[in-house]
């Protein structure tokens, strides 16, 4: 998650944990933020190796490119390093597609950014929550779909640059027209899910798009986590997410959208968020649950979704 401030609170302690590195989900989160990832910056050796990661992981699960030329879209991206110096370096979004058995020509846009913050001070900050649980999730949503078949299309968006002012989702959100990926009619943003020790996942949205209340409302009494609804609204001040992650772009650009996060937490943007230190059980629920949400959007997209051909600001409310 992108935020104006860091947090410098000292990370609590909580016991390590043995994963299951069977499972599939557990496996990509904890291979995204080991060492050898080097932080997965932007634009650094590190953030490229996540993306070669991520490219031979969609193709080893038969998952097809979402582009006409392959599944790269690269970008300039505008960087600064730690000590304030402004250059810019490569970026690349990734995008796969499943498609869906629906002729309707509305799409559904799952995303989740892979980069992180890198290294600083000699310290590789691996971003376990930020945000390779997202990432890792976007996978497990992938495999669902490809056992069941989604009604509508669905894009799976890798998105770079996040860290950096949402830069891969404005490029991205910028090129959709361009890029005949059709009607994109609805965002699920996925970033930072996997830490709460209180079983608690928030979903932001539902202030923009007020007709998506009822929806989330079902699914809160069907998932296995406490889904709370809120963090978008002005009045929230600096607790408004509206803007915080790649959403942001997208609600921008007119589509509605459901974040799925956590609140912040002592190991954000710190050195600690390391795959030990993620309460694997929570993670796993809230997993499941967004692939729960995957699925209710596709189900009742046209209803959700803003239709194919309007225009942006008709659903926009900033």
């Amino acid at each position: 998650m992108f935020l104006w401030s860091c947090d410098t609170k000292k990370p609590a302690q909580y016991p390590l944990q043995q994963a299951d590195l069977s499972n599939r989900t557990l496996r990509i989160m904890h291979d995204l933020s080991a060492d050898d990832m080097q932080g997965r910056e932007a634009g650094e050796p590190g953030g490229v190796k996540a993306r070669t990661y991520l490219l031979n992981t969609l193709k080893e699960m038969n998952i097809p490119a979402g582009f006409a030329r392959g599944y790269e879209q690269p970008f300039t991206a505008e960087l600064r390093n730690w000590i304030g110096f402004a250059y810019d370096a490569p970026g690349v979004n990734l995008l796969a597609k499943i498609e869906g058995e629906s002729g309707s020509g509305q799409s559904l846009l799952i995303s989740a950014h892979y980069d992180h913050e890198g290294k600083r001070w000699g310290r590789i900050y691996n971003g376990a929550d930020d945000n390779a649980s997202g990432v890792a999730a976007l996978f497990a949503i992938a495999e669902a779909f490809q056992k069941e078949k989604p009604k509508h299309t669905m894009y799976l968006a890798f998105l770079d640059a996040e860290e950096e002012g949402l830069q891969g989702a404005f490029h991205f959100a910028e090129q959709m027209e361009r890029e005949n990926l059709g009607c994109v009619a609805f965002n699920i943003n996925l970033d930072m899910i996997s830490r709460n020790h209180d079983n608690e996942l928030y979903v932001a949205g539902g202030y923009h798009t007020p007709e998506l209340k009822p929806y989330l409302n079902n699914l809160a009494e069907e998932v296995p986590v406490t889904l709370l609804q809120g963090h978008d609204r002005p009045e929230d001040g600096g607790g408004d997410w509206t803007m915080q992650s790649d959403h942001g772009a997208f609600h921008d650009a007119g589509v509605p959208f459901l974040y799925f996060g956590v609140e912040d937490h002592p190991h954000y943007h710190q050195p600690s968020d390391e795959f030990e230190t993620v309460p694997f059980d929570f993670y796993l629920r809230a997993v499941e649950t967004v692939v729960a949400a995957s699925k209710m959007v596709d189900e009742n997209l046209p209803d959700m979704g803003r239709a194919c051909g309007e225009s942006a600001t008709s659903q926009n409310d900033g």
